[in-house]
């Protein structure tokens, strides 16, 4: 039976017993929940050791009360525990020094997706440079990464860093929080002490939830467009959608799993794909659909479009599905079909307003200056890379805790 970080803290009084005495902080979301479900602000205040003084809420809020990007949550006060809640995605990114001031250790419960775009990595990242500089210190609660381990995408570019590109990560990074917290640690070389409180028997190759414990834990949204463990696998790729024009799906129950727009072919868009390389199409089957989005893009307006099945193949191979190339494939077949539709979205992006989001989401404007090259072939994106992936294979075994 899996037990995440969580649950042998609440479970192992000597495990926890350095934190007697002390004041302690959470960093939590609504995915930050005990195997009963019971949210970790609740459990640990509970324990009669251990003193609540402040909680953070990352992106989407502590609860996940915001829908969107760039939609702040405010500071307030827990009404049931009285303790100062601290909004990480408000008027602040970065914990400031009064906020630091309220604790002595920070335990970290965040739900990853397992892809360099989901900011809680880059709150993760700026939590221990805060606390390096205030002499505080950090445990890791870990989690499983539901992607698993495969490895894919370009390594983000010196210069590319922002709040959705943490560092010189790909796309699809294949660590879990805990062991990300151990790169950044030796990466940016900070002086932190940091715990990094493991889980116990995490198998994150073994079907068929590869990555996530499928049967024993139930998957409750680390933000409210992250509804199920097939979005989970299909992110690190329609994640990119974010930076175009077509709809990700979002105001539909099926968020990020899909795309369309009401003036694309999607059934030209997979036949396309399937000519130009079959062989990125494994690991999931191809639907065209049609849907209607009742909020955000394309907001009452019937879009054609493709939705990925990740779950209706035999035997999920997370190692043969490529959940990005398999999204730069689809923008590169409608770039084929319809060369000047009008692709990417130039709109501010995380706080960003100077770059283009999608370049910002790739960490360089190498994926989309492939897609615009009426010249370029698949063969050329895997010749650039491939070095990145196997490099970051190399880099990133010394800091596997599993």
């Amino acid at each position: 039976m899996i037990r995440f970080g969580l649950d042998r803290l609440l479970a192992d009084p000597a495990l926890r017993r350095p934190l007697v005495g002390q004041r302690v902080a959470l960093l939590a979301h609504p995915a930050s929940v005990t195997r009963d479900l019971t949210h970790a602000l609740d459990a640990l205040a509970a324990l009669p050791d251990l003193k609540l003084a402040a909680a953070f809420g990352p992106q989407h809020g502590l609860r996940g009360d915001k829908q969107d990007n760039m939609v702040e949550s405010p500071d307030f006060t827990d009404p049931q525990l009285g303790i100062p809640v601290f909004s990480l995605y408000g008027e602040v990114r970065r914990p400031t020094d009064a906020m630091m001031d309220t604790f002595d250790v920070l335990l970290v419960d965040l739900q990853d997706l397992g892809c360099r775009i989901y900011t809680f990595i880059t709150t993760l990242r700026y939590v221990l440079e805060a606390a390096a500089r205030h002499g505080k210190r950090v445990w890791v609660l870990d989690r499983p990464n539901p992607a698993g381990r495969p490895v894919e995408g370009l390594i983000l570019r010196p210069g590319w860093e922002s709040f959705v590109g943490a560092g010189p990560l790909p796309m699809r990074h294949g660590l879990t929080m805990g062991e990300l917290a151990r790169w950044f640690i030796a990466t940016l070389k900070l002086d932190v002490d940091c715990q990094v409180i493991t889980m116990e028997s995490w198998q994150p190759e073994l079907g068929p939830g590869y990555g996530w414990p499928l049967g024993e834990r139930s998957w409750i949204n680390p933000s409210p467009n992250a509804p199920n463990l097939s979005m989970a696998r299909v992110y690190a790729g329609t994640v990119m959608l974010e930076g175009t024009t077509l709809s990700e799906g979002r105001g539909t129950t099926r968020p990020l799993e899909l795309f369309g727009a009401p003036d694309i072919d999607a059934r030209g868009i997979i036949a396309t794909m399937r000519t130009l390389a079959p062989e990125w199409l494994q690991g999931c089957i191809l639907r065209e659909c049609w849907f209607e989005p009742t909020f955000h893009k394309h907001a009452g307006k019937l879009c054609n479009g493709v939705q990925f099945h990740v779950e209706a193949c035999d035997g999920y191979d997370h190692h043969a599905f490529k959940p990005w190339r398999l999204q730069a494939l689809a923008f590169k077949a409608l770039r084929r079909l319809q060369p000047d539709y009008p692709l990417w979205r130039d709109f501010g992006y995380e706080y960003e307003f100077d770059r283009l989001a999608i370049d910002l989401i790739n960490g360089s404007p190498l994926l989309r200056q492939w897609v615009d090259d009426p010249a370029a072939t698949p063969a050329d994106f895997e010749a650039l890379v491939r070095p990145d992936e196997a490099a970051w294979e190399e880099t990133r075994r010394d800091f596997l805790c599993y």
